[in-house]
């Protein structure tokens, strides 16, 4: 796995822990918030993975 995808993986987890923890405070506008940012973290992750692929199908080399 390539390590932005998993830079990009934590953010996620970590951006999710943070809108279940505002919600749960009460705080919709910041949980609304930090859900978008979960989103678009999880679209880097996809997106650093299928870059991740496309490249080492390309070289023919095995990374991991």
């Amino acid at each position: 796995m390539p390590r932005l995808a998993l830079y990009a993986l934590a953010v996620c987890l970590l951006t999710v822990a943070a809108a279940v923890v505002s919600f749960v405070r009460g705080s919709v506008f910041i949980g609304i918030v930090w859900v978008l940012l979960a989103g678009l973290s999880s679209n880097m992750t996809w997106y650093y993975l299928r870059r991740g692929r496309t490249a080492a199908a390309r070289d023919g080399s095995v990374t991991g």
